[in-house]
C-alpha cells in the first residue's frame, strides 16, 4: 500500500529524495518556497566537484558508490550530468600522501605525483609538495541534476509546488498536517524535510535534537584562462593560512574561466534566507592574492562572481534520520552534491523504514 509523502525542498537532496521515492511508486508531493534550484540556496549553478579524495574512508566509499547512481541518473534523464576532467589535491594540510592511501585502501583509481611533475602536466597552476590525482573526478552540473530529477519524479507520479513557503510541521494522528506562508495546506503520512539553510526555521517542529547547525553565505569566483585552450583539472589546496578549492567554470559562467573559491571564507547568516547575494570585497580581494599567486594560468581578475548557502554540523558530517512521520535530511556541510542521486536514495529508504541511515548521521530525538 503507498503512503503519501511531502519532501520539503527542491535542492540537491529534496529533489534526489522525491524522485527515488516516486521512482518506487509512492505518492510524492515536493514542496518548494521558491523555485527548484534557486540562487538563494545550495544548488545553483553548473559547478560543483565530484572527487574521491576524503581523509576518512567513509565518505571516499560513499563517492564510489555514488558513481554508480551519478550514471543511472544521467542514463535515465539522457543527459550528461558530470563533465569528468580529474582533480588534483596539494598542500601539506591536505596531506595527498594519505589521500593516497585511503584511494588504494577502497581500489580508487588514482596517482601520487611530485610537485615537478604536476607543474609539467598543469603548467597554469602552482603547487607547493606532492600532488593526488583522480582521474576520475570531474565537474557536477548542479542545477541540471536538480532540474534532472525533479523531471524524473514528475513523470513518476510526483506533484511539485513552487512557491510554496513551508511554516509549520504539526503532526496529529499518525500524520503531518504542512502549513504555508499563504495559508494553504496539506496532510500527509510522511514529511521529509531536506530544506538546506533554511532548516533552522523548522526545526522547533522536528522531533530530533539536531547538532548546531552553522548556516555561512560564501563567494565563488570565476577567472579567465590565459590560454583557452589548456586543459584544467579541479582542486582542493589547503595551506596554513587559506584552504581553496578550483573547477572548471560551467555553462553559467560561459565555459571560459575557472571557478575559484575559499573554503569557509564567508559570513555567518540566521538562515538562506540571509543571502543577499551581496559578494564581500574582503574575500574576493584574497581569492584574487590565492590566484596571482597558485593559478598563474588565470588572468586574476573576475569576470563572474556568486554567492552561496552552506549549512555545517561542527563534525561536517550529514543529518539523516527518521522518527515517526519525520525524516529530516541535511546532508550538506559543504560537501554533500556529489552524493546526490545516492543520497535520494539513503533518505527514502529511511523514511519507508526500508534501512536505518549510518549511525554518524542519526541524530537524538527530543525528550
Amino acid at each position: 500500500m503507498t503512503r503519501s509523502f511531502a519532501v520539503v525542498g527542491a535542492g540537491l537532496a529534496g529533489a534526489a529524495t522525491a524522485w527515488r521515492l516516486a521512482q518506487r511508486g509512492e505518492r510524492v508531493t515536493v514542496l518548494e518556497r521558491a523555485t527548484p534550484a534557486n540562487r538563494q540556496g545550495s544548488s545553483h549553478g553548473s559547478a560543483r566537484i565530484f572527487r574521491y579524495a576524503y581523509p576518512d574512508p567513509f565518505y571516499a566509499n560513499l563517492v564510489a558508490e555514488a558513481r554508480a547512481h551519478w550514471d543511472e541518473l544521467s542514463q535515465a534523464a539522457d543527459v550528461p550530468l558530470i563533465r569528468y576532467v580529474g582533480a588534483i589535491d596539494f598542500g601539506a594540510q591536505r596531506d595527498p600522501v594519505h589521500l593516497a592511501g585511503v584511494l588504494t585502501s577502497i581500489g580508487v583509481e588514482h596517482e601520487l605525483l611530485t610537485a615537478s611533475q604536476a607543474a609539467s602536466r598543469w603548467p597554469g597552476m602552482h603547487v607547493d609538495g606532492p600532488v593526488l590525482w583522480q582521474p576520475g573526478a570531474g565537474v557536477i552540473d548542479a542545477a541540471s541534476s536538480v532540474n534532472a530529477m525533479i523531471a524524473l519524479a514528475r513523470s513518476a507520479g510526483a506533484t511539485v509546488l513552487t512557491d510554496w513557503t513551508v511554516t509549520r510541521l504539526i503532526p496529529g494522528s499518525g500524520r503531518v498536517s504542512i502549513r504555508s506562508a499563504h495559508g494553504d495546506e496539506l496532510t500527509v503520512d510522511h514529511v521529509i524535510v531536506a530544506a538546506g539553510g533554511w532548516l533552522p526555521s523548522l526545526a522547533a517542529d522536528l522531533p530530533f535534537r539536531l547538532p548546531p547547525l552553522r548556516i555561512t553565505k560564501e563567494q565563488a569566483f570565476h577567472f579567465p584562462y590565459r590560454d583557452p585552450g589548456a586543459a584544467w583539472p579541479t582542486s582542493v589546496h589547503k595551506r596554513g593560512d587559506i584552504a581553496t578549492y578550483s573547477l572548471p567554470g560551467g555553462r553559467d559562467a560561459d565555459h571560459r574561466g575557472h571557478k575559484v573559491a575559499e573554503y569557509l571564507g564567508g559570513t555567518d547568516i540566521p538562515s538562506a534566507s540571509g543571502n543577499d547575494g551581496i559578494v564581500d570585497p574582503a574575500n574576493r580581494r584574497r581569492v584574487v592574492e590565492y590566484v596571482a599567486e597558485y593559478l598563474p594560468g588565470l588572468i586574476p581578475e573576475p569576470y563572474a562572481e556568486t554567492t552561496c548557502v552552506f549549512t555545517m554540523t561542527p563534525t561536517e558530517d550529514f543529518v539523516i534520520d527518521t522518527a515517526g512521520p519525520f525524516t529530516v535530511a541535511s546532508p550538506c556541510s559543504g560537501h554533500g552534491a556529489k552524493f546526490a542521486p545516492l543520497l535520494g536514495a539513503l533518505i527514502a529508504d529511511s523514511a519507508l523504514g526500508l534501512a536505518p541511515p549510518a549511525d554518524r548521521f542519526r541524530v537524538p530525538p527530543k525528550g
